[in-house]
């Protein structure tokens, strides 16, 4: 009977572990960082692309600002293997920005692959930054983006959040910002570039790798709290 009992533990400490490891790779999404920044700053941003497929690359990201929201300054990192385009657009009320109209704005952001050939390949993503400001008096801006694959397919990133609900399937990449008040006193936000090692600790500060790694280390304890029963039953 405990033969039994212990089998059914590892199993379920199995199913734990696959359960929180699956539920980290199914989150992966467009994002950016940071998610918050301070109305009336400056802001690096940074773009995270993974690639979902595991037959394709993806070869082109289009970023699109939301046009209700216009920001009078954008400046992109270049990207090595990557081109870029700003397409801009006339607000319907010109941005005053350090005592100056500004009558246009970047509307979208558009990073190509320089190389059919190259891009974000299966099992890996990429980052793409970008510097703006000053942010807008609003509460958040969503940056609905589109995923362009090698084969054709395109992802569209467009879902707003909804209050009170379930993520949507395909969320936009949503930039909370909070009042100088609580953010600050104004001071500029700013992201430094990261590199491999900053990268893994970004990851691991996400909400869905926090959660993956509880699991996993539940259903570790688990399994060797079995193995331990399994130990002294054996000697008795």
């Amino acid at each position: 009977m405990w033969r039994h009992s212990i089998r059914g533990a590892v199993i379920a400490a199995g199913a734990t572990l696959l359960i929180g490891l699956g539920a980290a790779v199914a989150s992966a999404h467009v994002t950016v960082a940071p998610d918050t920044a301070t109305q009336g700053a400056y802001a690096a941003l940074i773009f995270r692309v993974p690639n979902e497929r595991d037959d394709a690359n993806t070869v082109k990201v289009d970023v699109q600002l939301p046009p209700e929201l216009p920001v009078a300054s954008v400046r992109v990192k270049p990207h090595p293997g990557w081109s870029y385009e700003l397409k801009k657009t006339k607000p319907a009320t010109p941005i005053e920005a350090h005592g100056a109209k500004v009558t246009e704005a970047v509307s979208e952001i558009i990073w190509t692959a320089t190389d059919p050939k190259a891009g974000i390949r299966p099992d890996e993503y990429d980052e793409f930054a970008v510097s703006a400001g000053p942010l807008p008096k609003a509460d958040a801006m969503v940056f609905k983006t589109l995923q362009h694959y090698s084969d054709g397919e395109v992802v569209r990133w467009i879902q707003e959040p909804q209050s009170g609900g379930a993520e949507p399937e395909r969320p936009a990449p949503v930039l909370k910002l909070l009042p100088p008040s609580q953010a600050g006193a104004g001071r500029p936000v700013s992201l430094p570039i990261g590199n491999s090692g900053d990268d893994a600790r970004s990851d691991a500060g996400s909400p869905a790798a926090h959660w993956a790694m509880g699991l996993s280390g539940a259903a570790l304890v688990i399994a060797l709290g079995c193995a331990a029963m399994v130990i002294r039953r054996s000697r008795q």
